[in-house]
């Protein structure tokens, strides 16, 4: 039931993958049906609209509220680090979004869905909150008895091992650990941060 509800879910965000034109959603068949001129990016547009545009991008990417994006935003401009970086390094600590690196999910929106429904642990303990920071060092594993889900199962042995070299893979255990933060270009995502930040420089 669980497999069904979230294919039916990807409809929409094909969609809108092809409006904001890039795959925001990871899924290989998102932008199949993208056609050039279709996407607000393909148009022409003022300062303004690029940074707008980025940032409904960085925002669709990680599935994140406007008003919990702010917060990250003004919690980034207080780092030492250049505050676009400072921001993805916070989204990239995100539970749900290491969920997803990790493998145990095919999409940030279905590591959202396992993480809320109690089958992730991190250092041996339940929790279900998808923006929970994770830190250097914490262990994030799949519950003992969701290792017997077919659907997971597959997602995490399936999945490249450590495909990321600021995460750490074990197969055997179905866990896997954030051993450090990632550098700027480690983390796969095409988009100007720095659009993003000025964006909200005039808000925040």
């Amino acid at each position: 039931m669980e497999m069904i509800i979230l294919a039916k879910m990807m409809n929409p965000r094909f969609k809108e993958c092809r409006r904001l034109g890039l795959n925001v959603c990871g899924h290989p068949k998102a932008m199949d049906r993208a056609k050039p001129g279709t996407s607000r990016g393909d148009k022409k547009l003022s300062n303004y609209g690029q940074q707008l545009l980025e940032k409904q991008r960085l925002r669709a990417y990680y599935g994140i509220m406007e008003k919990q994006f702010i917060r990250y935003v003004k919690e980034a401009k207080k780092s030492q680090d250049q505050t676009g970086y400072a921001l993805i390094k916070i989204l990239e600590s995100r539970l749900d979004n290491l969920v997803y690196r990790l493998g145990f999910a095919s999409s940030i929106k279905q590591a959202r869905q396992m993480v809320v429904h109690g089958h992730i642990r991190v250092n041996g303990q339940k929790v279900d909150i998808p923006s929970y920071r994770v830190n250097i060092g914490d262990e994030i594993s799949l519950k003992e008895s969701s290792r017997n889900v077919e659907l997971f199962k597959d997602n995490f042995l399936s999945s490249f091992p450590n495909r990321y070299p600021y995460l750490e893979k074990d197969d055997i255990s179905f866990s896997g650990k954030l051993i450090r933060f990632p550098e700027r270009d480690e983390i796969p995502i095409e988009i100007d941060d720095q659009l993003v930040v000025e964006y909200y420089s005039r808000l925040v």
